[in-house]
């Protein structure tokens, strides 16, 4: 008889963009058992005090963090870039997109998302890396406070991580709930 027991680290989730909707985030993810990182550079935002629930909180450039983390990321892992500032969301979507991460995530606005998309082709990110970005972030749930958001965002990287990019209620579908 052998006994096989098997331990995996903790999914984890790089929040980026120490925003009023990165609390909520954070709180809905560890509720799902992730590692969460909230990384902004501006020190006065990102603070113990405002994220008590993350696992780390950096004072940084996201591009930077993503240097130093990125080769370990994997796909089970995801990033949620809410910063809505080009100086942040270019660069860290362009270093997350070189990554294995499982799901990158960016928040704004259709229009923002389409003039983020012309500036991540200036930095020379291709087609096929720009159709991983999953933005606006999140299901259409109808989500209207950060807290609903959070689960709208979090329920996006179940569907991606699960392969149900289709993802609706199970009283439309067929078959086994479970595969």
């Amino acid at each position: 008889t052998v006994f096989i027991e098997a331990f995996v680290p903790p999914p984890r989730l790089l929040v980026f963009g120490a925003v009023d909707f990165t609390g909520a985030l954070v709180r809905v993810a560890k509720v799902l058992g992730y590692r969460v990182t909230v990384c902004d550079a501006r020190e006065v935002f990102a603070t113990r005090a405002r994220f008590p629930q993350a696992d780390e909180v950096v004072v940084d450039w996201p591009d930077r963090l993503l240097g130093r983390v990125g080769a370990s990321l994997t796909t089970r892992d995801a990033v949620c870039v809410l910063t809505h500032d080009a100086k942040f969301d270019v660069p860290a979507l362009v270093s997350a997109l070189a990554t294995d991460v499982g799901y990158v995530g960016a928040m704004g606005s259709r229009r923002t998302h389409a003039d983020r998309l012309a500036r991540l082709v200036e930095a020379g990110v291709g087609e096929a890396a720009l159709a991983r970005i999953r933005a606006p972030i999140g299901l259409d749930l109808g989500a209207r406070t950060p807290e609903e958001t959070a689960v709208s965002i979090c329920a996006e990287i179940i569907a991606q991580r699960t392969g149900r990019a289709d993802a609706r209620p199970l009283r439309d579908t067929a078959g086994p709930i479970h595969a």
